[in-house]
Parts: C-alpha cells; structure tokens; sequence
C-alpha cells in the first residue's frame, strides 16, 4: 500500500492517501482543507479515490470534502454520532472566526466493525469514541505492518481535548484502551495532527496513558 500525508489548512491537519498500488484505488482519509492541492496530488499520481473517510467531523478534518466529492464523486463516510457538528460546521467556523465553507451529503454512514475495500486492501473502521461521539479510528493491515489513523483520539506524546462539543475524557480513554492499546507495538498510528509513532511508543512514553493504565 502507499500512503501519501500532507498537514493542511490553518490547523495543519493530517489528510492522508491510502492507495493500492494495483488497482490505483484510493481513500483518502480527513480532506481538512485545500481541496484544490488533494486534487492535484491524487491528479499527479493518477490514484481514483473511492472513499472520502473522516475520523470525525470537526471543521478542521471535513473543509475539503466538497471539493473533493463533487471533482471525483467518492463516497463521503462519517459515523452517524457526529453527525450534529457535520451539519453545524458554519457554527464551528465562526467560532473561530474563519470563513464559512458547506460541506455534502454523507453518502455512506460508518460503524465499528465495518470493513472498506480498495484495490488489495481493507480498511477497518474502529469506533473511538471521546474527542466527539462519533470519533472512528482506521485499521489497515499492509505488507509493512499495521498502520492505524486515529484522528484526534491519540497523538504522539498526548490524546485528544474533550472540552469541545461531545468531548469526554472517560470514553476517550477507555477507546484508547480498548480498541488501540491491543494493536502490537510495531502498529504505526498516523494522528491527525502532528507526526506519526507507534503504538509501542505510546504504551512506554505517553503521560497520559501511564497515568491511565
């Protein structure tokens, strides 16, 4: 599988591309923002994307998607609990006060468990619930090892805020727990902010998961 990561926009949040090699079937995982150079890059590189995957629905991690769906027509996939901020992200942005964007249909509603298939790859989506309700982390086994997208649920060196709209500390760390923690340490988790790490590295050097766990 090839991945291609570029951080986007104002919040410089992670927007990956997953891409089989095979077929050139893509996803591309939290279009945030600078549709314009998604483009460009899946252009270039001649990858179809099939799926437009978000981890959650916060204004910073869906400002692309518009753009993106009406140029290539990939299905837009969001779990249904974050549903209330995918549709107030006018709200989101004048809190910030940045320019209002629109953001289209959610075609396809995502689940824990449910599996995505592009080219010669599966992606799983994992429920992990904290940093808002309906917070997905994705699971993709490759021939270089697991690779997981967390969003904003963990980081290198830290975990999600929960101070924002859905944000609870309890369910975010039992997710982390429960449905990342028991990944191998070699799975390299690709946050949603900032560079990537391991699980491993995150089990012996994050502060808030040895004080957790």
């Amino acid at each position: 599988m090839l991945i291609e990561k570029m951080a986007l926009g104002p919040f410089q949040c992670n927007c990956s591309i997953l891409a089989c090699e095979t077929t050139n079937e893509a996803i591309v995982v939290d279009p945030g923002a600078e549709a314009e150079r998604i483009l460009q890059d899946l252009r270039e590189r001649g990858w179809k994307p099939k799926y437009l995957v978000h981890t959650h629905a916060h204004l910073d991690h869906v400002g692309a998607t518009e753009g993106l769906h009406r140029a290539t027509h990939a299905e837009v996939c969001l779990h249904r609990e974050d549903a209330f901020l995918y549709d107030n992200v006018a709200m989101q942005a004048a809190l910030f006060r940045l320019p209002s964007f629109t953001v289209p249909t959610v075609t396809q509603w995502i689940e824990d468990r449910d599996v995505l298939s592009f080219g010669n790859y599966k992606l799983e989506v994992l429920h992990t619930p904290g940093h808002t309700p309906g917070s997905l982390s994705f699971y993709v086994p490759t021939e270089a090892g697991p690779q997981v997208f967390t969003g904003d649920t963990l980081f290198m060196g830290s975990i999600g805020r929960t101070d924002l709209w859905g944000g609870d500390m309890p369910t975010l760390l039992r997710s982390i727990k429960d449905k990342l923690m028991g990944m191998g340490d070699d799975a390299v988790v690709h946050p949603g902010h900032g560079p990537e790490t391991t699980i491993g590295e995150e089990k012996r050097h994050n502060p808030f998961l040895r004080r957790s766990f």
